[in-house]
């Protein structure tokens, strides 16, 4: 079994047995803003990155429905040969904070393989998902917990940092 694949089949187990410390841990840098945060998680990210391949998982394109942007809706619909409004009318809905989102999931641009047809163009969610190497990243700390449950990646950035901090 791949790597990614047995990761993401024991991901529940691992947010049942993480997900207290990891809060515990995270609600304190949310307070604290440590300086050494942004640097932690980007080495981080890099170095689990290196071992976590996301085409074996796509976990995230197969759960999450990402906000998609008027720049977004742009580009893909340039990219599909459709206006505009005919890509919305075929691809999204509005949800409940009044954003664009898929009509449904998994991604209607993922292919069996996990790759993405419209990578190039992919909404700027997607493009910036997991957000793990994102400056400030202590104001994305909620959004990391959320990821908890989908990505094996955040999971494994997430106790490392919390074996940092405590």
């Amino acid at each position: 079994m791949n790597l990614t694949v047995q990761k993401l089949a024991n991901l529940k187990i691992e947010n049942q047995k993480h997900k207290v410390e990891i809060h515990k841990v995270f609600s304190t840098l949310k307070k604290k803003k440590p300086k050494e945060l942004d640097e932690l998680a980007q080495a981080l990210h890099l170095s689990v990155f290196e071992q976590i391949d996301c085409l074996s998982c796509a976990n995230c394109c197969k759960s999450l429905g990402p906000r998609i942007t008027d720049l977004d809706i742009s580009r893909l619909s340039k990219q599909l040969r459709m206006k505009p409004s005919e890509f919305i009318s075929q691809y999204l809905l509005i949800d409940e904070d009044q954003d664009y989102v898929f009509k449904s999931m998994p991604c209607p641009f993922l292919l069996s393989d996990n790759y993405c047809m419209v990578y190039e163009n992919r909404p700027k969610a997607c493009r910036e998902y997991p957000h793990t190497d994102r400056k400030r990243f202590y104001q994305l700390l909620t959004i990391t917990e959320k990821n908890l449950e989908t990505c094996p990646a955040v999971m494994d950035i997430s106790k490392a940092i919390v074996q940092h901090f405590s």
